[in-house]
């Protein structure tokens, strides 16, 4: 009786293996409900990325570091992305969140490592250090193979457009209000100043640099690295995790 029934099964299965167009539709077909079982659900979901409270969008000062970043390239070299494996989160700290980088634009993640992850790299150094560092990697990291970038340190910041990127940003989802765009020009300077004037009132925990509001590539990109990984408080991040 078995015999007969896996006779039946192959024989209908044979349709398939004899004839090259049903076999091209069959594939088309399960290919297509596959991939309409995984689509369609996100059509109802108003977002993929759990809202992680701390994380904020960048400072206009926190942005044009930001744009520095990518236009020198340093993604290639260094990745921005924990993955949940012991040893990396041994090295680098608690492993990356989705809410982290959800206002990157372009992200960061990242996929290879000629130098260390960054992303929990925010207050692990002094803001001099990161300057020696960027001027000689060498002078504090013998082994490093990293290149110098001194000009960034003599380039005064020039961005007359950071205005037009929060509103483009603003655009694709960034929760930029009218406010922070109004007075991106001014909250700029004023993090760049030793009081830092209103504009943790915009941007929580926005940590002021007295650099008398005439801050240079440098200190914009030195901002932007000491902001990554110090939005969120793990700790109570994983104590709520517990409690589920």
């Amino acid at each position: 009786m078995a015999s007969a029934q896996n006779s039946s099964i192959w024989q209908k299965h044979g349709i398939f293996e004899k004839n090259s167009i049903v076999l091209v539709i069959g594939i088309i077909v399960a290919i297509a409900w596959g991939g309409l079982v995984e689509i369609v659900p996100l059509f109802y979901l108003k977002s993929t990325i759990e809202k992680v409270q701390g994380v904020r969008p960048y400072s206009p000062l926190e942005l044009a570091g930001f744009n520095i970043y990518v236009r020198e390239g340093c993604y290639n070299c260094h990745s921005q992305m924990v993955r949940p494996l012991r040893d990396e989160v041994e090295r680098y700290g608690h492993y990356s969140l989705a809410a982290e980088s959800m206002y990157d634009h372009p992200f960061q993640w990242g996929s290879k490592r000629t130098g260390p992850d960054l992303a929990r790299v925010g207050g692990k150094y002094s803001d001099d250090w990161h300057r020696d560092h960027m001027n000689n990697p060498r002078a504090v990291v013998p082994t490093s193979i990293m290149p110098a970038y001194p000009w960034l340190a003599k380039t005064p910041l020039d961005l007359p457009n950071i205005k037009e990127d929060l509103r483009t940003l603003a655009i694709v989802g960034v929760p930029y209000t009218k406010e922070m765009i109004d007075k991106a020009d001014a909250d700029l300077k004023a993090q760049a100043t030793a009081d830092g004037g209103d504009v943790q009132k915009r941007y929580a925990n926005a940590i002021a640099r007295d650099l008398g509001g005439k801050p240079t590539e440098l200190d914009a990109l030195i901002a932007y690295l000491q902001r990554l990984g110090t939005q969120v408080d793990f700790k109570l991040y994983d104590a709520k995790a517990n409690i589920r």
